[in-house]
């Protein structure tokens, strides 16, 4: 079973979001969408020509999404086949959340590493 396939996304947390997402747009070019972040696009190629995108967005310092870790990061990781992975980590032993989330985007799911950091599994929806 193929685990990780490439990052979906990194998404941090800052103390003042808005003016930090300014600089980036003004200094480096990125163009911010309203959810608070940008996605950059490329191609696949060993998935037959699919395309992709990473995920790069900024969060409020005091954000509950990346609990339970008290990390200021959260790492976005692609994944081929979400509900196998889940399972494969639990046999493993390892934390995992029991929420799976479906959205338009995609499936979600979360596991914490041995440092407590919380690790953002994502299943891209067929179409993307």
């Amino acid at each position: 079973m193929k685990r990780v396939t490439g990052i979906g996304g990194i998404f941090f947390k800052a103390s003042n979001p808005q003016e930090l997402r300014e600089w980036y747009r003004r200094h480096l070019g990125l163009e911010i969408e309203a959810y608070g972040g940008t996605a950059f696009r490329w191609a696949a190629p060993e998935e037959h020509g699919r395309e992709g995108m990473t995920v790069w967005s900024i969060f409020p310092e005091d954000t509950a999404y990346f609990d339970p870790s008290d990390a200021p990061f959260m790492i976005n990781y692609r994944v081929a086949d979400l509900d196998a992975l889940l399972a494969t980590l639990r046999e493993e032993g390892c934390d995992v959340d029991d929420r799976v989330e479906e959205l338009a985007e995609g499936r979600f799911g979360w596991v914490m590493d041995p440092e407590g950091n919380r690790l953002e599994l994502w299943e891209p929806p067929a179409s993307s």
